[in-house]
């Protein structure tokens, strides 16, 4: 019984070669579903890019101008309601001017300056202290104001951003909004103090005005999408209708070609066996027959020198005959496809190694199939001559006759084995042949393995389905 790779060494699934290896795999069918899959899936990325990309610009867009019309209303109320309500008075040091100041400026902010869009407002002095806030519990507070605040008192300027709701000063905006917009710019008192203004808007006008701006564009430019792909429906169809013609011509020319080069096989064999061989065995006899007349003349030199000669023109008849099989096996059409297996392990017998060769008599398997078995086992008998080193082989070919196998090829040796992911990754000198086989497999839809290991043998499985 050979000693195979068995449990202790790889098992690799043996898969055709791709670019830039040995070989090409065969081209897949084209199936239209799915490239009308792939384009709808494009054309769904596609418009959630868009989308996305839509949203997060007016979102910047709503924002700046949100921004501006802050900055813009926030002016226009300093000059026209807040600087003329102001007194010298909010400054003084006496408590009872500043707040007699603070009652007289409340009214003015309530009624003309907090709206639904406005909904804080608060008057600073350089020191950090609140002035005055419609939040009567700010008023009279001391937070420091930021760089950023000095730098609008120090030059004057309206600037806003987005309120950060966790600072002291702010923790009475947070209960009522999530997010505000803050806008700040100097004003001046009747005696050219400057007081730092601030107001706060709700941070939903920048919302509206993005949900806005996109409906006035999003619409069109998703339509204008919808447009396009439909533009380009015709163009893919008649693409897909090229390819698959182009992919039925491939095919007619790739069976032409196999064709072909089975006559040309056959034409070489033929040439051969009816020329060649004839030849040599008359010579062999010709060469036999002098032998033997120097022989009975008593020329014991000559007759040797002979006889060499018709052991070796033998032996290249025996090359030869074994070269016409694996050109073109006549067996696996005349006899059938155990005859021809049995050809290709006369010769290992030949060399005295331990063959077993166990395959039924009768066999009715389509003519792919058989070409398939006896092209594999004829590579995988030639790895074994060529690089094994193996004492016995043993050649397996069943045909079940239920479940989704038709037939299993199975090729053992207890060689010196190999490194199956190594040398089908990159193929050695001498193990081109590899990736043939694994070409041939997949061109038939069948299945081909190989569990082998350094030191444990080789072992070849290759299993044929159902049509």
């Amino acid at each position: 019984m050979p000693r195979t790779g068995g449990q202790s060494g790889y098992h690799v699934v043996v898969e055709p070669a791709r670019s830039g290896t040995s070989a090409a795999a065969p081209d897949e069918p084209l199936r239209w579903w799915r490239l009308v899959g792939l384009v709808a899936v494009a054309a769904v990325l596609v418009f959630v890019g868009v989308a996305a990309a839509g949203v997060i610009t007016s979102r910047r867009v709503a924002e700046r101008e949100a921004i501006n019309d802050a900055l813009h209303v926030t002016d226009i109320l300093a000059e026209s309601v807040l600087e003329p309500a102001l007194e010298d008075t909010l400054l003084s040091p006496d408590p009872s001017l500043s707040r007699a100041a603070v009652a007289r400026l409340d009214p003015v902010v309530r009624t003309r300056l907090l709206t639904s869009t406005l909904v804080r407002v608060k008057v600073w002095s350089r020191d950090g202290r609140i002035l005055y806030a419609d939040e009567a519990q700010l008023i009279g507070t001391i937070f420091p104001l930021s760089e950023d605040l000095l730098d609008v008192l120090a030059d004057p300027s309206t600037k806003a951003r987005v309120s950060d709701l966790s600072r002291p000063e702010n923790r009475f905006e947070g209960s009522s909004h999530a997010k505000m917009l803050e806008v700040y710019r100097p004003v001046w008192t009747p005696g050219g103090e400057a007081l730092l203004f601030e107001t706060y808007a709700p941070y939903d006008t920048v919302t509206s005005r993005t949900s806005q701006l996109w409906r006035a564009f999003g619409g069109i430019m998703l339509a204008s999408l919808m447009l396009l792909l439909i533009a380009q429906a015709p163009l893919t169809w008649a693409l897909v209708t090229r390819i698959r013609k182009a992919q039925a011509q491939r095919e007619v020319l790739l069976a032409r070609a196999v064709s072909a080069s089975d006559q040309e096989r056959r034409r070489i064999a033929g040439t051969l066996h009816d020329g060649a061989v004839q030849e040599l065995a008359a010579s062999a006899f010709l060469v036999a027959g002098a032998a033997d007349r120097a022989r009975t003349v008593g020329d014991e030199s000559t007759a040797r020198q002979l006889d060499l000669a018709a052991t070796t023109v033998r032996s290249s008849i025996g090359g030869l005959r074994t070269l016409l099989v694996d050109i073109y096996p006549a067996s696996l059409r005349t006899a059938g496809l155990a005859a021809a297996l049995q050809d290709l392990v006369a010769p290992m017998l030949a060399r005295d190694l331990d063959v077993r060769l166990e395959a039924p008599e009768v066999m009715d398997l389509p003519p792919h199939v058989e070409a398939l078995v006896f092209r594999i086992a004829q590579e995988c008998l030639r790895n074994v001559h060529r690089h094994a080193d193996a004492e016995a082989v043993r050649v397996s070919l069943t045909l079940p006759t239920t479940g989704a196998l038709l037939a299993i090829l199975t090729i053992a040796d207890d060689g010196v084995g190999f490194d199956p992911t190594t040398v089908l990754a990159v193929p050695l000198e001498g193990h081109f042949g590899l990736r043939l086989m694994a070409d041939h497999t997949a061109a038939a839809g069948a299945g081909l393995s190989v569990r082998s290991a350094p030191g444990v043998g080789t072992e070849w499985r290759l299993e044929v389905p159902r049509p």
